[in-house]
């Protein structure tokens, strides 16, 4: 296969630089199915991909697999697809949860977080800090309506429970000379109920993890670009993402989420600070999000429905 059209774009050195990163994609659903892909297809070249879920055929509609694959482990089937597109690439698929592979984030040079729960993504927050990783994390609104991408850096601004309690909540202060996110339907748990939606709406946020975490990746070289702020509100429908100004279909909005020098996190953390310790009932009494609700696998996408994420209409699956 060729990578001349890569090769013309990145150049040979950011091109043979991405053949030696590697990726680690947490949740393997509609979304990180996507995200693991468009990021091969990209160059890099090696994978560590993670996901405790089998493909079903709930789950064929709104994926990067199909029936070929089902009844397989979504790790080992996106595995596959990598192979298809970059036979080079070097992927390790994993079966299982994340919090039973927390060690594998010291092999990734970037973490792509596909995981519905918000449990597991406070436990890969943890984690990333810990190894100093920054992790690229989004999600979908409700039926598809919109979704955002934001990247966690391990030594400044937020980390995502700093990001999750600012920006899913509700809680935030104005942002520049705007007035406050609206993320008006939440549930009092701090989540929403499944909701359907289509791929072609989550893979537009999925596309934009995948591109925000190449950039993110590619920090060391000259094909880097700054982003004018932490955190991308994308709409695929006319969305009120400020109170009162709409953003028109396929609109977004950049904004930076600061750091919560109350986090129990990361307290703000100065520069390489680890990060302490804290306990899920710690974690719980921001917002006020339930993790006992959350559910028993860390299903796959990360996108959310206007401050949580998206699934199948089973709760099965999607980002």
């Amino acid at each position: 296969m060729s990578w001349d059209r890569v090769e013309r774009l990145l150049g040979q050195g950011v091109l043979a630089y991405l053949r030696e990163r590697t990726v680690g994609v947490i949740g393997l659903g509609s979304g990180g199915s996507f995200a693991a892909v468009a990021l091969a297809m990209s160059g890099v070249g090696r994978f560590i991909l993670i996901d405790d879920d089998v493909l079903e055929p709930a789950n064929i509609v709104r994926h990067a697999a199909d029936r070929r694959d089902l009844g397989r482990s979504k790790a080992a089937a996106v595995a596959n697809l990598i192979h298809q597109r970059n036979p080079a690439a070097s992927v390790e698929a994993i079966h299982g949860r994340i919090e039973n592979h927390l060690e594998k984030l010291a092999q990734m040079d970037l973490v792509v977080v596909g995981v519905d729960a918000e449990g597991p993504k406070y436990a890969i927050n943890q984690a990333c800090l810990a190894a100093g990783r920054t992790a690229v994390y989004a999600g979908v609104y409700e039926r598809g309506e919109g979704g955002d991408v934001c990247v966690i850096r391990p030594d400044e601004g937020p980390c995502y429970a700093c990001w999750a309690e600012h920006l899913r909540e509700g809680l935030a202060e104005p942002v520049g000379d705007v007035a406050e996110l609206d993320y008006g339907m939440i549930g009092p748990d701090g989540t929403l109920a499944a909701e359907p939606g289509l791929w072609i709406h989550v893979v537009r946020i999925a596309a934009t993890q995948a591109d925000l975490a190449l950039n993110a990746l590619l920090e060391d070289t000259e094909a880097y670009r700054e982003m004018p702020g932490n955190t991308v509100i994308l709409a695929n429908r006319q969305l009120e993402i400020y109170e009162g100004r709409i953003t028109p279909p396929y609109g977004a909005e950049w904004v930076t989420v600061p750091c919560n020098p109350d986090c129990l996190v990361c307290g703000c953390r100065k520069p390489h600070t680890a990060a302490r310790a804290v306990s899920l009932d710690d974690l719980a009494a921001l917002g006020g999000v339930s993790f006992e609700d959350d559910p028993a696998r860390a299903a796959e996408d990360a996108p959310h429905s206007r401050s949580s994420q998206t699934s199948e209409e089973e709760n099965a699956d999607d980002r």
